[in-house]
């Protein structure tokens, strides 16, 4: 094994034991999986489970996860280079909890951009990345990171006026140059 690849499966051991501490935070969390590597340059987050979660699927596994795969593709983003999760598994959650373990998942994965799929979602991200408030299609940067909440992902599926609203907001997510 080269250096390179042994630093990188040490990374990936690193960040996916800190990503199971962050889910034992809150109990439930663990009932829906996240999903997609824990080295990528876009974070998902859902508020809570839709459909797919709740049939045992793991975070956007459902249409709403192809959705947003085609659209971060059709940005210029790999779709494969992200990662999912929902910042509540079970309405209710302790908030404080919650917001510890989306910080904990944030800095295991250290992506570049984070996306808030709701409302729940986006008050959630808001809290772990010390942002007063995301509005739908306002990016903003904190913490050296591209953070940008869109309104209702999953709900806006069934309707064409509020698709074409979510891909205006998703479109503020411009993809960055690999660091070289």
């Amino acid at each position: 094994m080269s250096d390179d690849a042994g630093m990188r499966s040490a990374y990936e051991a690193k960040a996916d034991a800190e990503l199971a501490v962050a889910d034992r935070l809150v109990p439930g969390a663990d009932r829906v999986s996240s999903a997609g590597s824990s080295e990528a340059r876009v974070m998902l987050v859902k508020g809570l489970p839709g459909p797919a979660e709740e049939s045992g699927g793991p975070a956007l596994s459902g249409a709403d996860g192809a959705a947003i795969a085609k659209a971060l593709e059709a940005l210029g983003f790999d779709p494969n280079d992200t990662f999912s999760t929902l910042s509540r598994a079970e309405p209710g959650s302790d908030e404080q909890r919650v917001v510890a373990r989306l910080q904990m998942q944030i800095e295991a994965v250290d992506p570049v951009h984070i996306v808030a799929l709701d409302e729940t979602a986006a008050s959630d991200v808001a809290a772990a990345c010390s942002i007063r408030a995301l509005k739908p299609g306002r990016p903003v940067r904190a913490g050296g990171r591209n953070v940008l909440a869109v309104a209702g992902f999953e709900a806006s599926l069934s309707s064409p006026e509020d698709k074409k609203r979510v891909w205006a907001q998703l479109k503020t997510l411009v993809p960055e140059a690999p660091v070289w």
